[in-house]
């Protein structure tokens, strides 16, 4: 029997990430996308892009992966970051006024919405007013029994307690690294201790899962009931862009087919770091 092909859609920011030696497709919403799409989800890139270059190229490489999108072209131009790598850790500069601060909904997508298994969403790309009210209406568009995974992403000054707070409460699976956690125990008062601090997420916004990424020291996976702990693999570091992105596109489709926690954390783990043995966040991966 065919096993079910989940519908998953990232919705925000689409962009180059500029590294020194090239420029590579990125935006946390859309490496989850290409992630979920290799382990076969159907899925949904929901952004804008500039009517420039940089644009196009970006149509172009979504369609020689045979990605899916629903993308309005506006008025300003295709997001870019800039990346300095310091021992293959990223460093960014994220620039403003960018096509992804002004995304809206096409009709056409709002069906595709209403039947979604899971949407990503990311703070970082809430940044604008346009952008905030229009991924808010799409989480309002899924099932309420859809996952909602909400992608703390701490950049520079592009947070707010309002971001945190409203995405929080639409959420029920989170993930942030250990900065992260620091900033929300601040936020939100919340124990400085570890797995408290994140039991206490857990329970104040009534998560079915939240997930914290620790780079070398591993991570960790908490639900109401069970807590598992999985060292970060061994592997050639050639960047880890994207690897965040790439856990929590495996760690989806994993609880979306039902999996035990300890097997859905062990191969997002190992998905992770196969994506940083690779240049970039959404590498040709066998």
């Amino acid at each position: 029997m065919k096993s079910k092909k989940f519908n998953i859609i990232g919705i925000g920011e689409l962009l180059w990430d500029m590294l020194p030696n090239g420029k590579e497709l990125g935006g946390a919403p859309a490496n989850f996308a290409y992630h979920t799409n290799f382990f076969d989800a159907n899925s949904t890139i929901i952004s804008a892009l500039g009517n420039d270059e940089n644009g196009k190229e970006i149509y172009s490489l979504l369609n020689e992966r045979n990605l899916k999108y629903s993308i309005n072209t506006v008025n300003y131009p295709t997001g870019w970051v800039s990346v300095k790598l310091n021992n293959g850790i990223p460093e960014y500069i994220i620039h403003e006024n960018v096509a992804w601060d002004f995304i809206s909904l096409k009709d056409e997508i709002i069906p595709v919405l209403q039947k979604a298994d899971a949407i990503c969403f990311g703070t970082l790309s809430q940044r604008s007013e346009v952008a905030f009210k229009t991924i808010h209406r799409a989480i309002n568009l899924v099932p309420k029994m859809a996952l909602k995974i909400l992608d703390v992403n701490l950049r520079q000054s592009y947070y707010t307690k309002k971001i945190l707070e409203e995405s929080l409460k639409c959420a029920n699976v989170v993930k942030l690294n250990d900065e992260e956690r620091v900033v929300l125990s601040e936020m939100f008062r919340l124990s400085t201790a570890q797995d408290e601090a994140c039991k206490q997420l857990l329970n104040k916004f009534n998560l079915k899962l939240l997930a914290l990424t620790k780079g070398i020291e591993g991570s960790v996976l908490y639900t109401s009931n069970e807590i598992s702990s999985y060292p970060t693999p061994k592997v050639a570091v050639v960047d880890t862009i994207g690897a965040g992105d790439s856990f929590t596109a495996s760690m989806v489709v994993g609880l979306l087919s039902g999996k035990p926690l300890k097997q859905i954390h062990k191969e997002a783990s190992q998905h992770a770091a196969k994506v940083c043995m690779y240049k970039g966040a959404t590498p040709k991966l066998n």
